[in-house]
């Protein structure tokens, strides 16, 4: 089958022909790739970051944000069948550990990450697991919703959670109306009643964003931190969703927030420098996010299926791998890059 593959760090990706994958164990899943999302965290691979993290062995195969059919099942898999539409969530986990039984399997203690520490999606097939497959409504089609698998999944993780503490009347802020924001923007709509205010350099995705449930859209243009303390009564948010991380996104962020607030840190790239004595004094809450889990990969879809959360998407052809790379790479993406393999 064909499959884009990491040769190298600091080196072009390669489309290459490599051996299918079969369902060898008893909760095998086979996927037939229908969209594969192009993520930044796809750049950041080639760059060497994870390297060291994931320990993977090139070259092999990218894409861990992946949506497709079912085209073949180990004896034991009795969730989906061959044909059933399905999303995948990103990891392969045990179900065994304690984070598994507790239903929070994002950090399983034996997970496998395929993009990441084992072959992925920027290829015809994938195989995946009985426990990460999640059905999806005939409505919808693969090449629409595969980077809520990760994206979308990760945006609706840390918005839930802001959810949770968010009463009507109280504000957030959306730092990066990008793949991630707008996805977060249209969860927080679905969720909660609080006031959404997005912020981002570029004028179009602050437009999109208004456009998808935003109540207030601010361009980064230096007075921004300024701009959304007048929209805040000079008190700052109640909560802040920092999808960008870096650039001084986080010195921003912590700057936009209220006493007492919840700066939530989804993008990466640059540390957050907050002395301690601030901190303690207002009661500021700093709080990681990472991914999501099965459960709420299946209340995205929910929401995708109520046509409440929708993707905007560029699609490639999968041959065409590195124009999606450089598009966004160069910003030219306006939501998500989608490789569909023919």
């Amino acid at each position: 089958m064909k499959a884009v593959q990491v040769v190298g760090y600091h080196k072009p990706l390669e489309l290459t022909e490599v051996e299918e994958p079969t369902a060898t164990g008893p909760f095998d899943v086979v996927v037939r790739i229908g969209g594969a999302g192009v993520c930044r965290t796809d750049l950041h691979i080639l760059e060497g970051q994870w390297a060291e993290k994931s320990g993977v062995a090139l070259p092999y195969t990218i894409g861990h944000e992946n949506a497709g059919w079912v085209h073949a099942v180990g004896p034991a898999v009795s969730n989906v069948a061959v044909g059933d539409k399905v999303i995948v969530h990103p990891l392969i986990t045990c179900g065994l550990c304690r984070a598994c039984r507790s239903g929070d399997d994002v950090h399983c203690a034996a997970s496998q990450f395929p993009g990441i520490d084992t072959a992925g999606g920027y290829a015809e097939y994938l195989k995946t697991s009985a426990r990460s497959v999640v059905k999806i409504d005939n409505a919808l089609e693969p090449s629409d919703v595969a980077a809520l698998a990760d994206a979308g999944l990760t945006a609706y993780h840390a918005a839930a959670k802001a959810a949770r503490r968010l009463r009507p009347g109280d504000r957030c802020v959306v730092i990066g109306a990008g793949g991630l924001g707008h996805i977060g923007v249209q969860v927080l709509k679905a969720l909660t009643a609080a006031e959404i205010v997005v912020l981002d350099r570029n004028q179009d995705a602050v437009k999109l964003a208004e456009t998808i449930g935003a109540d207030h859209g601010v361009v980064a243009d230096g007075s921004h931190v300024s701009a959304v303390l007048d929209l805040t009564g000079g008190n700052g948010a109640e909560t802040v969703i920092d999808f960008v991380g870096e650039g001084g996104a986080t010195r921003d962020g912590v700057a936009m927030l209220r006493r007492a607030g919840d700066y939530h840190v989804v993008g990466y790239g640059e540390n957050i420098d907050v002395p301690t004595i601030d901190i303690i004094s207002t009661e500021i809450n700093l709080i990681g996010n990472l991914v999501g889990s099965y459960n709420d990969l299946c209340e995205l879809m929910v929401l995708a299926a109520q046509g409440k959360v929708t993707l905007h998407t560029q699609k490639y052809p999968l041959e065409r791998f590195q124009d999606a790379i450089d598009d966004l790479d160069a910003g030219r993406v306006r939501g998500r890059a989608i490789l569909t393999p023919q």
